[in-house]
């Protein structure tokens, strides 16, 4: 039997920054922050553990989401050999099917020129919860979560396929999704056309979501949508590289 690519199309969430020097305790205020948020959009969110040799071993370590465990874990992830590298953190969700997992995989507190920081969301795809989470208003109110925790110059929910469609290997390319974000520094977000809309978050930037319906790149029409929206915020100037250098 054909699986549908509704069901193949696998989803991410992303938000991507430059360098910026943080504390252990800085990115761990700023994970705090995104854990309880995201907590209260689905329950998906709402536990997660360290990433361990198998399941079992993985499921006997809860991440506690409070600011001193946070911040331990985050000191264990530092770069043992160069400073400016900042920490790494990663976390599963403990679904037991692998198409209904979730998981994270953070780089914070990174000051160097080679490597950007991140926190990346891998989203459900197939199952209860990518059902309830692959709508554009929870991925926006996801998207707005990691917007507000670490103030980052963009954000996307997107899908994997779709990536590698516009993905043209540039740099630390800013590369627009089904949702995405804009930090207010980059500069104005020029009018869109219909489905599109536009909110501000907060006074930090600029929320867009392509359609109301789920995204995917079977669709031709969303593929076309997208394509504009990126060519009209290309020419606004909002699409530069991310900038590495303090």
């Amino acid at each position: 039997m054909r699986t549908s690519s509704l069901e193949t199309e696998t989803y991410f969430a992303g938000a991507y920054w430059g360098a910026r020097k943080e504390s252990p305790g800085e990115c761990a205020r700023r994970i705090e922050r995104l854990l309880a948020s995201i907590a209260q959009i689905d329950p998906a969110f709402a536990h997660w553990f360290q990433l361990g040799k198998s399941r079992k071993d993985a499921l006997k370590r809860p991440i506690e989401p409070k600011l001193m465990e946070l911040e331990a874990l985050v000191q264990k992830g530092k770069d043992r050999k160069f400073e400016d590298l900042g920490f790494s953190l990663g976390g599963w969700n403990g679904a037991g099917d692998d198409y209904d997992a979730a998981g994270f995989s953070i780089h914070c507190g990174s000051y160097t020129d080679v490597v950007a920081n991140s926190c990346v969301i891998d989203l459900p795809s197939r199952g209860l919860n990518s059902d309830r989470v692959l709508t554009s208003s929870v991925l926006a109110s996801l998207v707005k979560c990691m917007a507000t925790a670490w103030e980052p110059d963009s954000a996307v929910a997107m899908s994997s396929p779709h990536l590698q469609l516009i993905d043209k290997g540039i740099p630390f390319a800013v590369l627009p999704g089904w949702v995405t974000y804009l930090a207010r520094h980059r500069g104005a977000v020029p009018p869109l056309p219909a489905p599109v809309s536009i909110e501000p978050v907060e006074d930090k930037g600029t929320l867009i979501i392509l359609t109301p319906e789920r995204f995917t790149v079977a669709n031709p029409e969303h593929v076309a949508l997208a394509e504009r929206v990126r060519e009209q915020l290309d020419r606004a100037g909002l699409l530069k590289p991310l900038q590495l250098q303090q």
